[in-house]
């Protein structure tokens, strides 16, 4: 039976005014950055599940069991507040589950988790990601910031190894470059595999009967160009890590 992930995040709408001259007009568009991690984990004989942000407010598991049913859960670009606010409390001020709380007791009980770098995940924008702050802190393998987290490569920066692992298993040495970022420090208990400017790239942690991993870039543009999610062993990397993570 296909072991399931659950990728929540990646999502976001624009809206644009366009000013000329006298005249003003406006657009909007929405978009997500799934598409290469999804074709990683279908290419590896994953049931894939994509929640973006907008639903991830209300459709997110709110309770363990519920969660449980992922073997792997993936938190990319999505702000800690989409799973702390949930319509039932910010607008009608209900009691909710904490569903930070929740992943962080899905980890312990042996699931596992995979964060991913982005302007909301880590601390992120004006450190408005804020999982710093929460539950799931306990089981990330990195100190999140408390600040702005996001260092901004437009030079481009090489990703480079550590130590090998079985996480790079058919993986070559030489990395394609990133445009950035999200810098946060290493906990004592966890392993480093990779590092970027010297800060932590892709690090491992073990908590209660789980497991936990980071990987402080994007899995798509634009700290992830073309040159990394064509890459010939994005696939595999990804799916190495989620190997790992569920233990197989």
């Amino acid at each position: 039976m296909a072991k399931r992930v659950l990728l929540a995040g990646e999502s976001w709408m624009s809206y644009t005014t366009h000013v000329k001259g006298f005249d003003t007009f406006y657009t909007s568009v929405y978009e997500t950055g799934e598409k290469y991690i999804k074709k990683a984990f279908e290419e590896g004989g994953y049931e894939f599940t994509f929640l973006p942000n907008h639903l991830a407010m209300e459709e997110f598991p709110f309770s363990l069991e519920e969660l449980k049913r992922y073997d792997l859960i993936i938190l990319s670009d999505i702000g800690a507040n989409t799973l702390l606010l949930p319509g039932a409390t910010f607008t009608r001020s209900e009691l909710m589950p904490n569903r930070c709380n929740l992943l962080r007791d899905y980890v312990l009980e042996g699931g596992a988790l995979l964060m991913v770098g982005g302007y909301l995940t880590f601390s992120g924008v004006d450190a408005k990601g804020k999982w710093q702050d929460t539950a799931v802190q306990e089981v990330l393998p990195v100190q999140v910031l408390a600040t702005d987290d996001r260092m901004e490569h437009c030079e481009g920066v090489r990703p480079v190894f550590v130590k090998d692992h079985v996480v790079f298993e058919g993986i070559e040495k030489t990395w394609p470059r990133v445009l950035g970022y999200n810098k946060t420090i290493l906990k004592p208990e966890a392993e480093l595999l990779a590092s970027v400017c010297g800060d932590p790239f892709i690090a491992l942690g073990e908590y209660g009967k789980g497991r936990s991993a980071v990987f402080t870039t994007d899995c798509a543009p634009h700290w992830a160009p073309p040159e990394f999610c064509e890459w010939k062993d994005y696939n595999r990397l990804f799916q190495n890590l989620a190997r790992w993570l569920i233990k197989e």
